[in-house]
Protein backbone atom coordinates (compact mmCIF):
# COMPACT_ATOMS: atom_id res chain seq x y z
CA UNK A 1 0.00 0.00 0.00
CA UNK A 2 1.09 3.50 -0.32
CA UNK A 3 3.49 4.93 2.08
CA UNK A 4 0.98 8.09 3.30
CA UNK A 5 2.96 10.70 1.77
CA UNK A 6 0.93 13.70 0.08
CA UNK A 7 0.56 12.87 -3.47
CA UNK A 8 1.34 16.07 -5.53
CA UNK A 9 -0.92 18.78 -6.04
CA UNK A 10 -2.15 18.69 -9.80
CA UNK A 11 -0.53 22.25 -10.58
CA UNK A 12 2.78 20.87 -9.27
CA UNK A 13 3.79 20.25 -12.97
CA UNK A 14 4.73 17.15 -13.14
CA UNK A 15 4.48 14.85 -16.52
CA UNK A 16 3.27 11.37 -16.24
CA UNK A 17 4.69 8.98 -18.85
CA UNK A 18 3.16 5.16 -18.64
CA UNK A 19 5.43 3.05 -21.34
CA UNK A 20 6.42 -0.64 -21.81
CA UNK A 21 5.16 -3.65 -24.45
CA UNK A 22 2.10 -3.77 -25.93
CA UNK A 23 -0.85 -5.65 -23.67
CA UNK A 24 0.94 -4.94 -20.43
CA UNK A 25 -2.33 -2.90 -19.46
CA UNK A 26 -0.76 1.18 -19.84
CA UNK A 27 -3.75 1.89 -20.95
CA UNK A 28 -5.81 1.34 -17.81
CA UNK A 29 -3.03 2.50 -15.36
CA UNK A 30 -3.19 5.76 -17.28
CA UNK A 31 -6.94 6.71 -16.62
CA UNK A 32 -6.13 5.42 -13.12
CA UNK A 33 -4.08 7.93 -12.73
CA UNK A 34 -5.41 10.85 -13.99
CA UNK A 35 -8.38 9.88 -12.01
CA UNK A 36 -6.56 10.20 -8.66
CA UNK A 37 -4.39 13.12 -10.31
CA UNK A 38 -7.65 14.98 -11.11
CA UNK A 39 -7.61 17.95 -12.99
CA UNK A 40 -5.63 15.50 -15.70
CA UNK A 41 -5.73 14.23 -19.28
CA UNK A 42 -4.55 11.94 -21.08
CA UNK A 43 -1.77 12.49 -24.34
CA UNK A 44 -1.72 9.89 -26.55
CA UNK A 45 2.05 8.40 -27.38
CA UNK A 46 0.80 5.92 -29.75
CA UNK A 47 1.75 6.45 -33.22
CA UNK A 48 -0.71 4.54 -34.86
CA UNK A 49 -3.41 5.66 -32.88
CA UNK A 50 -2.92 8.86 -34.06
CA UNK A 51 -4.98 7.72 -37.17
CA UNK A 52 -8.41 8.40 -37.66
CA UNK A 53 -10.25 4.73 -38.01
CA UNK A 54 -7.54 2.36 -36.75
CA UNK A 55 -9.43 1.60 -33.20
CA UNK A 56 -9.79 -2.34 -33.22
CA UNK A 57 -6.25 -3.08 -34.35
CA UNK A 58 -4.29 -0.34 -32.70
CA UNK A 59 -6.33 -1.27 -28.89
CA UNK A 60 -7.41 2.40 -29.18
CA UNK A 61 -9.32 3.03 -25.59
CA UNK A 62 -13.10 2.69 -26.08
CA UNK A 63 -15.20 6.09 -25.29
CA UNK A 64 -16.65 4.03 -22.21
CA UNK A 65 -13.54 2.92 -20.57
CA UNK A 66 -12.28 6.43 -20.49
CA UNK A 67 -14.25 7.07 -17.31
CA UNK A 68 -14.70 10.59 -18.47
CA UNK A 69 -10.93 11.51 -18.55
CA UNK A 70 -10.33 13.65 -21.91
CA UNK A 71 -7.97 11.68 -24.23
CA UNK A 72 -5.79 14.02 -26.61
CA UNK A 73 -4.06 13.32 -29.91
CA UNK A 74 -6.39 10.39 -30.81
CA UNK A 75 -7.52 10.23 -34.44
CA UNK A 76 -5.39 12.93 -36.06
CA UNK A 77 -4.19 12.23 -39.13
CA UNK A 78 -5.81 10.67 -42.43
CA UNK A 79 -4.84 6.99 -43.09
CA UNK A 80 -3.44 8.27 -46.31
CA UNK A 81 -0.20 10.84 -44.25
CA UNK A 82 2.68 9.92 -43.17
CA UNK A 83 3.98 9.69 -39.69
CA UNK A 84 5.74 12.98 -38.97
CA UNK A 85 6.92 12.90 -35.17
CA UNK A 86 8.53 16.34 -35.42
CA UNK A 87 4.70 17.53 -36.27
CA UNK A 88 3.63 15.13 -33.35
CA UNK A 89 6.18 16.68 -30.67
CA UNK A 90 5.05 20.22 -32.18
CA UNK A 91 1.38 19.21 -31.19
CA UNK A 92 2.21 16.92 -27.84
CA UNK A 93 4.46 20.04 -26.50
CA UNK A 94 1.88 22.21 -27.24
CA UNK A 95 -0.82 20.35 -25.23
CA UNK A 96 1.71 19.80 -22.56
CA UNK A 97 2.41 22.99 -21.76
CA UNK A 98 -0.92 24.87 -21.94
CA UNK A 99 -2.15 21.65 -18.90
CA UNK A 100 1.12 22.58 -16.78
CA UNK A 101 -0.17 26.27 -16.90
CA UNK A 102 -3.60 25.56 -16.60
CA UNK A 103 -2.65 22.99 -13.26
CA UNK A 104 -3.82 19.95 -15.24
CA UNK A 105 -1.83 16.69 -14.99
CA UNK A 106 -0.45 15.21 -18.47
CA UNK A 107 -0.76 11.80 -17.81
CA UNK A 108 1.43 10.24 -21.48
CA UNK A 109 0.28 7.42 -22.47
CA UNK A 110 1.70 4.54 -24.99
CA UNK A 111 4.60 2.37 -26.65
CA UNK A 112 6.03 4.27 -29.35
CA UNK A 113 10.04 4.79 -27.66
CA UNK A 114 10.47 8.00 -29.92
CA UNK A 115 6.97 9.68 -29.65
CA UNK A 116 7.67 9.41 -25.70
CA UNK A 117 11.17 10.90 -25.65
CA UNK A 118 9.97 13.40 -28.35
CA UNK A 119 7.57 14.58 -26.03
CA UNK A 120 9.73 14.64 -22.61
CA UNK A 121 13.24 15.06 -23.67
CA UNK A 122 15.14 17.53 -25.70
CA UNK A 123 14.68 16.58 -28.75
CA UNK A 124 15.08 18.47 -31.65
CA UNK A 125 14.79 16.77 -35.26
CA UNK A 126 16.89 16.84 -38.11
CA UNK A 127 15.36 17.86 -41.72
CA UNK A 128 14.69 15.99 -44.40
CA UNK A 129 15.57 16.31 -48.26
CA UNK A 130 13.27 15.65 -51.17
CA UNK A 131 15.95 14.71 -53.56
CA UNK A 132 17.77 12.58 -50.67
CA UNK A 133 14.40 10.86 -49.81
CA UNK A 134 13.41 10.15 -52.71
CA UNK A 135 16.33 8.83 -54.33
CA UNK A 136 16.74 5.96 -50.86
CA UNK A 137 13.07 5.17 -51.49
CA UNK A 138 13.61 4.61 -55.31
CA UNK A 139 16.56 2.13 -54.36
CA UNK A 140 14.65 0.72 -51.34
CA UNK A 141 11.75 -0.70 -54.01
CA UNK A 142 14.35 -1.54 -56.56
CA UNK A 143 16.70 -3.33 -54.20
CA UNK A 144 14.75 -3.81 -51.12
CA UNK A 145 15.72 -3.20 -47.13
CA UNK A 146 17.88 -5.94 -46.64
CA UNK A 147 20.37 -4.28 -48.97
CA UNK A 148 19.91 -0.74 -47.29
CA UNK A 149 20.25 -2.29 -43.82
CA UNK A 150 23.99 -3.62 -45.21
CA UNK A 151 24.51 -0.28 -46.42
CA UNK A 152 23.43 1.44 -42.82
CA UNK A 153 25.54 -1.55 -40.64
CA UNK A 154 28.51 -0.29 -42.31
CA UNK A 155 27.95 3.60 -41.59
CA UNK A 156 26.07 3.08 -38.05
CA UNK A 157 26.03 -0.21 -36.28
CA UNK A 158 24.25 0.77 -33.26
CA UNK A 159 21.17 2.12 -35.89
CA UNK A 160 21.19 -1.11 -37.43
CA UNK A 161 20.90 -2.88 -34.65
CA UNK A 162 18.29 -0.77 -33.72
CA UNK A 163 16.27 -0.85 -36.84
CA UNK A 164 14.45 -3.82 -38.23
CA UNK A 165 16.22 -5.39 -41.21
CA UNK A 166 12.29 -5.10 -42.86
CA UNK A 167 11.53 -1.63 -41.61
CA UNK A 168 12.28 -0.09 -44.90
CA UNK A 169 10.77 3.66 -43.82
CA UNK A 170 13.46 3.54 -40.44
CA UNK A 171 16.16 2.80 -42.82
CA UNK A 172 15.51 5.16 -45.33
CA UNK A 173 15.26 8.13 -42.41
CA UNK A 174 18.81 6.73 -40.81
CA UNK A 175 20.66 6.78 -44.10
CA UNK A 176 18.84 10.45 -44.96
CA UNK A 177 20.09 11.78 -41.91
CA UNK A 178 23.53 10.32 -42.00
CA UNK A 179 23.69 11.89 -45.75
CA UNK A 180 22.14 14.83 -44.35
CA UNK A 181 24.68 15.75 -41.20
CA UNK A 182 27.50 13.83 -42.07
CA UNK A 183 26.92 12.29 -38.51
CA UNK A 184 25.63 9.34 -37.35
CA UNK A 185 21.95 8.56 -37.41
CA UNK A 186 22.10 7.85 -33.79
CA UNK A 187 24.53 10.63 -32.82
CA UNK A 188 21.04 12.66 -33.07
CA UNK A 189 19.12 10.73 -30.64
CA UNK A 190 18.48 12.42 -27.67
CA UNK A 191 20.29 12.30 -24.46
CA UNK A 192 18.72 11.48 -21.46
CA UNK A 193 17.46 15.22 -20.55
CA UNK A 194 14.24 15.71 -19.55
CA UNK A 195 12.28 19.09 -20.76
CA UNK A 196 9.78 18.73 -18.15
CA UNK A 197 9.58 17.61 -14.10
CA UNK A 198 8.62 14.01 -15.11
CA UNK A 199 8.25 10.62 -14.15
CA UNK A 200 8.18 7.57 -15.99
CA UNK A 201 6.47 4.64 -15.07
CA UNK A 202 6.69 1.09 -16.64
CA UNK A 203 4.78 -1.76 -16.86
CA UNK A 204 6.64 -5.09 -16.52
CA UNK A 205 5.36 -8.11 -17.93
CA UNK A 206 6.99 -11.34 -17.48
CA UNK A 207 7.92 -12.79 -20.99
CA UNK A 208 5.26 -16.15 -20.93
CA UNK A 209 2.32 -13.76 -19.46
CA UNK A 210 2.97 -11.04 -21.84
CA UNK A 211 3.15 -13.96 -25.15
CA UNK A 212 -0.55 -14.91 -23.73
CA UNK A 213 -2.00 -11.72 -23.19
CA UNK A 214 -0.70 -10.88 -26.90
CA UNK A 215 -2.30 -13.98 -28.31
CA UNK A 216 -5.37 -13.19 -26.76
CA UNK A 217 -5.24 -9.56 -27.15
CA UNK A 218 -4.81 -10.63 -31.50
CA UNK A 219 -8.13 -13.19 -30.86
CA UNK A 220 -9.84 -9.90 -29.40
CA UNK A 221 -9.49 -8.16 -32.28
CA UNK A 222 -10.15 -10.71 -34.88
CA UNK A 223 -13.97 -11.35 -33.08
CA UNK A 224 -14.43 -7.63 -32.28
CA UNK A 225 -13.86 -7.07 -36.66
CA UNK A 226 -10.50 -6.27 -37.47
CA UNK A 227 -10.79 -7.88 -40.73
CA UNK A 228 -13.95 -5.79 -41.51
CA UNK A 229 -12.21 -2.43 -40.32
CA UNK A 230 -9.25 -2.76 -42.19
CA UNK A 231 -11.88 -3.40 -45.34
CA UNK A 232 -13.49 -0.17 -44.55
CA UNK A 233 -9.74 1.69 -44.60
CA UNK A 234 -9.13 0.63 -47.77
CA UNK A 235 -12.32 2.61 -48.78
CA UNK A 236 -10.28 5.83 -47.19
CA UNK A 237 -7.17 4.93 -49.21
CA UNK A 238 -5.27 2.90 -46.28
CA UNK A 239 -2.83 0.13 -48.78
CA UNK A 240 -2.05 3.67 -50.66
CA UNK A 241 -0.37 5.22 -46.93
CA UNK A 242 2.87 4.92 -46.73
CA UNK A 243 2.92 4.37 -42.64
CA UNK A 244 -0.17 3.13 -41.72
CA UNK A 245 -1.12 0.01 -43.65
CA UNK A 246 2.43 -1.18 -41.74
CA UNK A 247 0.87 -0.99 -38.38
CA UNK A 248 0.84 -4.85 -37.06
CA UNK A 249 -2.22 -6.52 -37.69
CA UNK A 250 -3.19 -3.84 -40.81
CA UNK A 251 -0.27 -5.40 -42.57
CA UNK A 252 -0.52 -8.93 -42.28
CA UNK A 253 -5.11 -8.00 -42.71
CA UNK A 254 -4.06 -6.07 -45.83
CA UNK A 255 -1.98 -9.69 -47.09
CA UNK A 256 -4.98 -11.25 -46.75
CA UNK A 257 -7.39 -9.03 -48.05
CA UNK A 258 -4.42 -9.42 -51.10
CA UNK A 259 -5.05 -13.01 -51.74
CA UNK A 260 -1.18 -13.36 -50.86
CA UNK A 261 -2.30 -15.44 -47.22
CA UNK A 262 -5.22 -16.93 -45.93
CA UNK A 263 -6.99 -15.55 -42.93
CA UNK A 264 -5.72 -17.84 -39.98
CA UNK A 265 -2.31 -17.26 -41.45
CA UNK A 266 -2.33 -13.41 -41.04
CA UNK A 267 -4.25 -13.87 -37.86
CA UNK A 268 -0.85 -16.09 -36.49
CA UNK A 269 1.84 -13.78 -38.10
CA UNK A 270 -0.04 -10.85 -36.28
CA UNK A 271 1.00 -12.44 -32.84
CA UNK A 272 4.58 -13.46 -34.07
CA UNK A 273 4.81 -10.32 -34.91
CA UNK A 274 3.43 -8.27 -32.18
CA UNK A 275 5.43 -10.32 -29.71
CA UNK A 276 8.35 -9.32 -31.84
CA UNK A 277 7.68 -5.85 -31.49
CA UNK A 278 6.64 -6.76 -27.65
CA UNK A 279 10.35 -7.40 -27.02
CA UNK A 280 11.84 -4.33 -29.01
CA UNK A 281 9.74 -1.89 -26.89
CA UNK A 282 11.04 -3.52 -23.64
CA UNK A 283 14.64 -3.44 -24.87
CA UNK A 284 13.79 0.31 -25.93
CA UNK A 285 12.43 1.42 -22.57
CA UNK A 286 14.74 -0.67 -20.64
CA UNK A 287 17.51 1.58 -21.75
CA UNK A 288 16.57 4.20 -20.20
CA UNK A 289 17.86 4.47 -16.54
CA UNK A 290 14.66 7.08 -15.57
CA UNK A 291 11.79 4.76 -15.87
CA UNK A 292 11.02 2.59 -12.76
CA UNK A 293 9.39 -0.65 -13.36
CA UNK A 294 6.52 -1.86 -11.48
CA UNK A 295 4.89 -5.49 -12.23
CA UNK A 296 1.66 -5.27 -14.33
CA UNK A 297 -0.29 -7.42 -11.64
CA UNK A 298 0.95 -5.84 -8.77
CA UNK A 299 -2.11 -5.23 -6.73
CA UNK A 300 -0.69 -1.78 -5.20
CA UNK A 301 0.12 -1.10 -8.74
CA UNK A 302 -1.96 2.59 -8.52
CA UNK A 303 -1.02 3.68 -5.66
CA UNK A 304 2.87 2.45 -5.81
CA UNK A 305 2.41 4.55 -9.14
CA UNK A 306 1.32 7.63 -7.59
CA UNK A 307 4.16 7.58 -5.27
CA UNK A 308 6.49 7.84 -7.95
CA UNK A 309 4.49 10.36 -8.97
CA UNK A 310 4.79 12.33 -5.48
CA UNK A 311 8.80 12.06 -5.67
CA UNK A 312 9.10 13.17 -8.96
CA UNK A 313 7.08 16.83 -8.30
CA UNK A 314 9.90 19.63 -7.86
CA UNK A 315 10.91 20.10 -4.77
CA UNK A 316 9.61 16.69 -3.74
CA UNK A 317 12.13 14.20 -4.51
CA UNK A 318 14.64 12.28 -2.25
CA UNK A 319 17.77 10.52 -2.35
CA UNK A 320 17.38 7.43 -3.99
CA UNK A 321 13.54 8.11 -5.56
CA UNK A 322 14.91 7.90 -9.08
CA UNK A 323 13.10 11.37 -8.97
CA UNK A 324 14.27 14.35 -11.64
CA UNK A 325 17.10 15.45 -8.95
CA UNK A 326 18.90 11.85 -9.13
CA UNK A 327 18.15 11.64 -12.75
CA UNK A 328 19.87 14.74 -13.30
CA UNK A 329 22.91 13.49 -11.90
CA UNK A 330 23.10 10.05 -13.90
CA UNK A 331 25.45 10.05 -17.02
CA UNK A 332 23.23 10.42 -20.02
CA UNK A 333 23.17 7.32 -21.84
CA UNK A 334 22.24 7.77 -26.11
CA UNK A 335 18.94 6.05 -27.16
Amino acid sequence: MGSGRTHPEPGRGVVVSVVGPTAAGKSDLAVGLALRLRPAEIVNTDSMQLYRGMDIGTAKLPEDERRGVPHRLLDVWDVTEPADVARYQRLARGLVDGMLAAGTAPVLVGGSGLYVRAVLDELEFPGTDPEIRARLEAELAERGPAALHARLAGCDPAAAEAILPSNGRRIVRALEVVELTGRPFTATLPRHESRYPSVQIGLEVPRPELDERIARRVDLMWEAGLVEEVRELCRHGLAEGRTAPRALGYAQVLRFLAGECDEEAAREETVRATRRFARRQESWFRRDPRVHWLRYDDPDLLERSLELVAAAAPGEAEPGTGGIEESARRSPMDA
